[in-house]
């Protein structure tokens, strides 16, 4: 019998001493503490966990993205690039920071499709690029695309903690990287996100921006590092303030996970890669290969579904969910928040056709790091039994 697998990754036993501190006392705001507070000790176990030179600790990923854009100073209207498969809160940072999304096509990879993205880069002001539900594009081209514009690069990197581009952590490639500890994340704090940069300037316009009044910010300070204090100097009461800071409580969760980063990594690869293997071997079902430099974390599996009609597709996903295996069809799920015609408040709706039969067919199934080899044999013999159900009906009809 299968598992739950939609059960997200527990917290670790070590986490409650801190916790039960933490209530104890009621220092949950993260800039009550002189020093040391849990949002800062992870701000600097993130940054140096990822070789980035700063770290800032927010709400959400969401936050994350909307602070980036804030802070790199985009003019109202700015056009912003990002790929047509994405979760409605990146559109959705980029019209809060009174910017324009702007849609690109997507291949059946998963991955931007580096002719579409090259073909409206004129007249945009930043980049976003969603590394979607762990795929990496082909960093190489965007970035050299992007530094020919002098283009910002903003990673939104929400599955990608953990992933390698040529050894270089994703999220650090561009300006900025955003990532996620929302409860189905590499690491579970129910909620929450953390921004990194090597840019003194960046960082101290989204540390103002997020909510550190008067002279909180003060807090993130290094005395070694002179460029940030002039940073701060320079914008303190220049900006308005959003408060989306991230409080104690979440630091505390998330501070006992970071050491279980390398291993759940590993079996999330070792899971991923074993189920992947024995579905591909069906001829309904393809699973796109990961790109040459590209060492992936990932926390769940990506199928396309071959050769199937609107019911067969149905019948594919009826069959799993009856064995335990939850599928969702990215463009079938009734209000999917990942197909982009379901972003109505897109102030220009794009036609994407590529990117629209791709999702009509890509599936997505939670497979954990938790689980087993002998779990991941199960899920991939679902699957299996479920594409033939699916297409045997089509074989027993027809004769």
């Amino acid at each position: 019998m299968l598992p739950n697998m939609h059960d997200a990754e527990p917290i670790p036993a070590e986490a409650r001493a801190e916790i039960d501190r933490l209530l104890q006392s009621g220092d949950l705001f993260r800039y009550t503490a002189a020093e040391d507070a849990p949002v800062t000790l992870l701000e600097r176990e993130f940054a140096a966990h990822l070789g980035a030179r700063y770290a800032l600790a927010v709400s959400s990923c969401s936050a994350a993205l909307f602070l980036s854009l804030k802070a790199l100073d985009l003019p109202r209207g700015a056009r912003v690039l990002i790929p047509g498969f994405t979760f409605a809160a990146v559109p959705s940072s980029i019209i809060h920071a009174d910017c324009l999304p702007v849609l690109c096509e997507v291949g059946e990879d998963y991955r931007i499709d580096i002719r579409d993205f090259e073909a409206k880069l004129d007249g945009v002001q930043a980049v976003i690029v969603s590394h979607m539900r762990g795929h990496t594009s082909d960093m190489d081209a965007i970035m050299a695309l992007c530094a020919q514009r002098d283009i910002p690069v903003v990673e939104d990197a929400a599955h990608s903690l953990g992933t390698t581009w040529h050894g270089r952590n994703i999220g650090t490639l561009g300006r900025i990287g955003c990532f996620s500890f929302q409860s189905y994340k590499l690491l579970n704090a129910g909620e929450g996100g953390i921004l990194v940069t090597d840019d003194a300037d960046l960082v101290a316009r989204a540390v103002i921006l997020s909510g550190a009044y008067e002279h909180m910010w003060k807090k993130h300070l290094d005395d070694s590092d002179p460029a940030l204090a002039e940073a701060f100097d320079r914008w303190q009461n220049q900006l308005p303030l959003y408060n989306l800071r991230m409080s104690n409580l979440s630091a505390a969760v998330i501070l006992p996970q970071m050491p279980h980063i390398a291993q759940r990594v590993a079996d999330g690869r070792r899971n991923h890669d074993r189920v992947a293997a024995q579905i591909d071997r069906s001829a309904w079902i393809s699973v796109p290969a990961k790109l040459p430099p590209e060492e992936r974390a990932p926390d769940s599996l990506q199928f396309n579904l071959c050769g199937m009609d609107d019911a067969q597709v149905a019948r594919f996903v009826e069959a799993a969910g009856a064995e335990g295996v939850k599928v969702q069809v990215f463009g079938q799920s009734q209000d999917n928040a990942r197909a982009f015609w379901n972003w109505q408040f897109l102030p220009e709706m794009p036609e994407l056709p590529r990117t629209r039969a791709m999702l009509a067919r890509a599936c997505d199934t939670r497979l954990p790091a938790r689980l087993t080899e002998a779990d991941c044999d199960a899920v991939a013999g679902v699957l299996l039994a479920a594409a033939e159900a699916a297409m045997g009906e089509v074989k027993r009809y027809g004769t």
